[in-house]
């Protein structure tokens, strides 16, 4: 892989696509896989029983190596915010304590954990960086002995900006507090390795940087937790559930590991093969190869950009630009207009590309937003 790879991607050339932290464009394989889907589930006289299990067991195996090796604390799940409930449902967290969270974090957390606060008596410690300061540094200050958990995403979802795991999970640790991640805009492009980090949870969604399809997200859970309280009984995680015959017979004792935290109806004919090929096609790259070569990409981007300020320290993939003067409206119109697709998050112009994005689009991008301001 050296460079754009965009005729594995359904993007024509008149499109500039820069919002893959919003909603990826679809993989050529992704999409045969669903239309194949489709087509067998038209057909349901042909699916066998052992396919409940077989489809969904290769991705849980797929989704495992992007968490370190650890299927079995995979839960497959529809989104961030039912990861982050199961989270608030397993994590213990007493009256007074606190719930570290980021200014302007992504709204799915933010109020599942105002909901746990609520309920148990905790308070919410917004951290927010002083000037020069980074997320990292901002974040480190704020871990006392009074908070209970830290939930944090390795880059902001806004700008981009970057959240050393390796230092907040040592420093949280240190604090006695447990440690939630939504690596829903990094899983993917920035390797992460739960034997190291030792979070409790890790969520992520799939239609992002994983590439795949919307209504399936991944839950990674420490062992510590794998015999915690699911937020639904479904039938298909209990113990011998593959003996349809048997269902009748009630069984206490849920399916091993994590998927206890399965969401119901959790085969989903349609979306599986879907999220399957999007996956296999990300470790055929591999994680550290994809954020080399976007990498390469943002940092060309916020060289050749003039008159912005760009957030820093930020991750691989994700730039947030800030144009000055209130010129942001005129700027986002402006790259409208030129089928120069970004995104508007708080006051950043959020600019996120993949291997899809090719030296066209990146020149587009560039002189668009330059000639605008």
């Amino acid at each position: 892989m050296a460079g754009s790879q965009r005729d594995l991607f359904d993007v024509p050339d008149e499109v500039a696509y820069f919002n893959v932290a919003s909603l990826s464009p679809v993989l050529r394989a992704v999409r045969a896989a669903g239309e194949s889907a489709l087509r067998q589930r038209a057909r349901p006289w042909e699916i066998g029983e052992a396919d409940w299990f077989t489809g969904v067991e290769r991705l849980r195996a797929l989704a495992g190596r992007l968490f370190g090796d650890d299927a079995e604390g995979v839960a497959l799940v529809p989104a961030t915010s039912y990861g982050f409930a199961v989270a608030a449902a397993n994590l213990p967290l007493d009256a007074g304590q606190q719930i570290l969270v980021l200014a302007d974090e992504y709204p799915s957390g933010i109020y599942t954990w105002r909901r746990l606060a609520e309920r148990t008596g905790a308070g919410i410690r917004t951290v927010s960086r002083a000037p020069g300061q980074s997320w990292t540094e901002a974040v480190l200050e704020a871990i006392d002995d009074q908070v209970g958990i830290v939930s944090v995403p390795n880059v902001h979802w806004t700008d981009g900006g970057l959240v050393d795991l390796e230092q907040v999970a040592a420093r949280t640790r240190a604090a006695g507090a447990r440690l939630v991640i939504d690596a829903s805009q990094s899983l993917g492009v920035m390797p992460l390795d739960v034997r190291s980090l030792r979070p409790d949870f890790v969520i992520s969604v799939s239609y992002k940087w994983l590439l795949g399809p919307f209504g399936r997200g991944y839950l990674w859970v420490a062992e510590e937790h794998r015999d915690g309280r699911p937020l639904e009984e479904n039938w298909i995680v209990r113990a011998g559930s593959d003996d349809f015959a048997a269902l009748v017979d009630y069984r206490d004792e849920y399916a091993p590991g994590a998927r206890r935290y399965d969401q119901g109806a959790r085969t989903l004919f349609e979306v599986t093969p879907m999220a399957v090929a999007a996956l296999e096609q990300i470790l055929a790259w591999g994680p550290a190869r994809i954020a080399a070569e976007l990498s390469a990409v943002t940092t060309e981007i916020a060289t050749r950009l003039t008159g912005v300020t760009v957030t820093e320290p930020r991750g691989p993939h994700l730039l947030g630009v800030r144009v000055p003067g209130g010129r942001t409206d005129r700027v986002a119109a402006a790259l409208k207009a030129e089928n120069c697709f970004v995104a508007r998050r708080g006051d950043a112009i959020r600019v996120s590309p993949h291997l899809h994005t090719n030296q066209a689009d990146i020149d587009r991008l560039v002189t668009t937003l330059n000639a605008s301001l």
